[in-house]
């Protein structure tokens, strides 16, 4: 039997935030960090090669996040994520869910194809499980297939980003489901978590945040890169592979390829020269304009919490002042 949504994340949460899965960057020491202060802490099952190495992660996170609510059991320590991608593509997608099922993860991500098969299994162990959606006929088959909560991934986002503007999906969707919806793309501080769930969503997804952080496990130079990047650094295509998507255009540049053979056009073939789409070429959302610093997640954590709590203030005095009678009114 399935655990209500709000039993298995609001209770256990700080923030409203889910640290979305990414690849080659979301690690047991992100997850950890994140879990344990608060948010969802993620991670693609495609960040470990083997099903063994997958087996090690979870025992690992799980064993930690143990350890820290049995050392404060007053603590928000937030469950964690497997992130599984369920296209017909994945030849791994079976192994790596008997891993998932034998630790009995409490909240699975699944992406790009029809999670209903995953949906039904994890909720015989009381999991639940939300779907990555960019579209709102993506959302509609999300529902059909009996999804927990929908992951809005509008245009703006890190990775393989949606099109569609987060206003009007948001509120789209908000038209027939009335279930947890999380929303992802630039939301890069705690004012655009409370500007999310004022949109109608109740959680938010930040990536391309956390990326700059002590306890992401990526090249120094992808941290520095994003601390000296705005919107003009990136570029959204899908040239590297297949699918459209956000990379930073010093990455590419710096992997030899030539920026002006991408820029403006619908589709470009490139023989990359060895180089690889996502060891290569670093992807960010529209939110890196506001990295300004590398810091340690709890940090990070603490710094999110004071902008959320502003904006909650900032809402709660515009409210009272709407309310204001004025003259000739």
């Amino acid at each position: 039997m399935k655990k209500p949504v709000h039993d298995l994340l609001d209770k256990n949460m700080r923030l409203p935030i889910i640290c979305a899965p990414m690849f080659l960057v979301s690690s047991p020491n992100l997850v950890i960090n994140a879990c344990k202060n608060g948010i969802v802490g993620s991670f693609p099952a495609f960040n470990t090669r083997t099903q063994t190495a997958l087996d090690e992660w979870l025992t690992t996170i799980t064993e930690a996040l143990k350890n820290e609510k049995q050392k404060d059991p007053t603590a928000k320590v937030a469950p964690f994520a497997v992130n599984l991608v369920v296209h017909a593509s994945n030849k791994r997608l079976q192994a790596d869910f008997e891993v998932v099922k034998k630790h009995k993860v409490p909240f699975v991500i699944t992406s790009q194809g029809n999670p209903q098969s995953i949906v039904d299994a994890v909720h015989k162990w009381g999991g639940i499980v939300f779907h990555d959606v960019i579209t709102v006929a993506h959302a509609r088959k999300a529902i059909d297939a009996g999804a927990d909560g929908l992951i809005l991934v509008a245009a703006g986002a890190g990775g393989h980003a949606g099109e569609v503007n987060p206003f009007a999906l948001v509120r789209e969707v908000r038209e027939f489901w009335q279930g947890p919806l999380v929303l992802a793309g630039a939301i890069n501080d705690g004012y655009g978590v409370r500007a999310a769930e004022v949109l109608g969503a109740n959680y938010s997804y930040m990536g391309t945040r956390f990326i700059a952080t002590t306890e992401a496990e990526v090249d120094p130079d992808y941290k520095t890169m994003l601390v000296d990047a705005d919107l003009n650094d990136l570029v959204f295509t899908d040239t590297f592979t297949g699918v459209k998507c956000h990379f930073l255009k010093p990455s590419i540049t710096r992997a030899g390829v030539d920026l002006s053979l991408i820029e403006g056009k619908a589709h470009v073939d490139l023989d990359l020269g060895g180089s690889n789409a996502w060891k290569d070429m670093w992807s960010a959302g529209h939110g890196v304009s506001g990295i300004h610093s590398v810091v340690p997640v709890a940090h990070l954590i603490e710094q999110l919490a004071s902008e959320y709590n502003n904006a909650s203030q900032l809402q709660a005095f515009s409210s009272a002042s709407s309310h204001t009678p004025q003259v000739g009114r």
